[in-house]
């Protein structure tokens, strides 16, 4: 079983449709995960039947038995986050302020103020119209820690392609280089970085690759819309040569995407020609280079 991670430096690059796309190619020997848990949307194009549904709880929050509180305000005065606040007498948590630490629950001196595990998102195993599962999830608004919560996702999704012996695990990972990026790549063999011909796409790459190198994973590339800017395109080249990253693609910007998308169809679904060819393509050769050894 092998782990292939999706990933882009900047939001809006075609990650997600290019990798629903996989997802298609690859049918029943495919577990999807979407870890792009803060802003997930995978299930528009997989039709996920949210079948198995349970909530992650991770962090703490700050909670205030009003029945033994004696509204002395020392929490409220020692709360470095000020999310402690006095509505209509009684002295209440912001859940969205509270960082859980824990600080007021120790100096409340009628000790009336309790932690409690902060239920942080849901996440999901649902089956999908190629026929096999998708784990994704959702995280809730203003809550952290989706770093844990996308290792969550990658362990069931592992799990069941270990389970039902899958040939791949496909991973949709988050755009950037903050924690979900770094959880996605975790224990993967083979990155798919996908970027698209601008002055903000070719330093994004650049800086997702940094993250990459550091994991010491074989990385591939995929330069959608790479007509809009020959230029820029050349200049990804170059540096995807000198970095001994493969060239996997160079899409080039058609509006079928954007229809296929408004079908809640991936781009592999929606029409056979230029576009499609060159994506079954690259997943041909990201198949053959996931196979490889790591990169020595």
């Amino acid at each position: 079983m092998k782990e292939i991670v999706i990933i882009s430096g900047k939001g809006g690059t075609g990650k997600t449709s290019i990798t629903a796309s996989f997802a298609v190619l690859g049918g029943t020997n495919v577990v999807l995960a979407d870890c792009d848990v803060d802003a997930a949307d995978m299930h528009l194009l997989m039709q996920p039947d949210f079948g198995n549904e349970h909530d992650f709880y991770s962090g703490e929050l700050a909670y205030i038995d009003q029945s033994n509180c004696t509204r002395c305000g020392l929490c409220r005065q020692i709360c470095r986050f000020d999310a402690i606040s006095v509505i209509d007498g009684e002295y209440v948590v912001a859940p969205i302020d509270c960082e859980g630490c824990g600080y007021c629950a120790r100096v409340c001196p009628t000790k009336t103020i309790i932690n409690k595990k902060l239920l942080a998102g849901k996440w999901y195993i649902s089956n999908i119209k190629t026929g096999s599962q998708m784990v994704h999830a959702r995280l809730e608004t203003g809550a952290d820690n989706s770093g844990k919560l996308v290792a969550k996702v990658k362990d069931e999704a592992k799990a069941i392609a270990l389970g039902k012996r899958k040939d791949y695990i496909l991973v949709d990972g988050s755009p950037g280089v903050g924690c979900p990026v770094v959880s996605s790549l975790s224990g993967a063999n083979f990155v798919v970085l996908v970027t698209e011909p601008s002055v903000s796409g070719l330093h994004d790459l650049k800086r997702v690759h940094q993250l990459v190198k550091k994991f010491n994973i074989r990385a591939g590339c995929i330069i959608n819309k790479a007509d809009i800017n020959p230029g820029l395109s050349n200049d990804i080249k170059l540096f995807l040569e000198k970095e001994n990253i493969a060239h996997l693609a160079d899409l080039p910007y058609n509006e079928d995407f954007t229809m296929a998308m408004t079908q809640g169809e991936t781009i592999v679904e929606y029409r056979q020609g230029t576009l499609t060819a060159l994506i079954k393509e690259s997943w041909e050769k990201i198949k053959v280079l996931t196979n490889q050894n790591k990169i020595k």
